[in-house]
């Protein structure tokens, strides 16, 4: 029971389908307050309360035990690649990364639910690993709409050679949520797929990567359209505001940072690592 109730109101917080419709919804508030809802505090407020909960109140024994813990998974997994599928189909710019925030928030989940270390130092790394590029790709898209007052994916044909600076960033993060090296996305997700499979869960593993490959197709189909494709639309245009790009490129910068050096100040590798054995001890469950 008590398991039911965190589910219910730590799962609407996290999106995890089918509580998750508000968090599209919410894309149609300004660009830094959709970054602070779909980044960093409602919905990071959910997964940090499934990592107290899993860790330090029901505690992963009585979780693994009574199957709560396989049923968060599968539920986490299916909700990743719904979420991921439902983005690729999306033309709104928001919306897509809103449904994007969807599946990386269920990828925490899911790590958490796995109760092996690595699992954990992956889950609790895309904490903050996902803000920072999510944080990127909305300042992106408020740069944008700014500037151009372009909303749509299809209306991105060649806008990337007009505001190189702002789609860079754009590709930086994009590379990272996909789960590529050298950006902070691909050490979290390292670690999720090498905790699955610590537990035998190769269906796990699967999602994982398939997710990353559909990560690929929403995001870089984007990036492809904005440096490739032939268009003159944007040829009055430039930048955005300073103030509004150099925002967006000291995030993408401090993404690709923490890729880089994920245990250089502030030692956020470490501290996940250190919550993980606390929690787990050396082999999980």
């Amino acid at each position: 029971m008590l398991f039911a109730l965190f589910l219910l109101s730590f799962g609407v917080k996290s999106a995890i389908m089918p509580m998750h419709s508000w968090l599209p919804t919410a894309m149609v508030a300004p660009t830094p307050v959709s970054a602070l809802l779909h980044a960093v505090a409602v919905v990071k407020a959910g997964v940090f309360g499934f990592a107290r909960a899993i860790g330090f109140i029901i505690g992963p024994a009585v979780l693994n035990e009574s199957g709560a813990a396989g049923f968060l998974a599968a539920l986490t997994a299916a909700t990743i690649l719904a979420a991921s599928l439902i983005a690729l189909r999306q033309d709104n710019l928001k919306a897509r990364l809103a449904y994007s925030t969807v599946g990386h928030l269920s990828y925490i989940v899911l790590g958490l639910s796995l109760l092996s270390p690595s699992a954990w130092t992956g889950a609790l790394l895309h904490i903050v690993n996902h803000a920072m590029m999510k944080i990127t790709l909305f300042f992106c898209a408020g740069a944008i709409h700014v500037r151009t007052h372009c909303e749509n994916v299809s209306q991105l044909n060649g806008i990337g050679r007009q505001m190189p600076l702002t789609m860079a960033a754009f590709a930086i993060a994009s590379v990272g949520l996909a789960g590529i090296p050298p950006v902070n996305g691909f050490i979290s997700k390292w670690y999720l797929v090498q905790g699955s499979y610590d537990v035998g869960q190769m269906a796990f593993v699967i999602t994982f990567l398939l997710s990353g490959l559909l990560n690929a197709g929403y995001f870089f189909s984007i990036v492809v359209r904005a440096f490739f494709a032939p268009s003159d639309k944007f040829t009055r245009f430039g930048e955005a505001s300073p103030l509004m790009v150099v925002p967006l490129m000291i995030t993408a910068a401090l993404s690709l940072l923490m890729g880089l050096f994920p245990d250089r100040l502030p030692y956020f590798f470490q501290l996940a690592s250190s919550v993980a054995q606390s929690v787990l001890g050396g082999g999980g469950l």
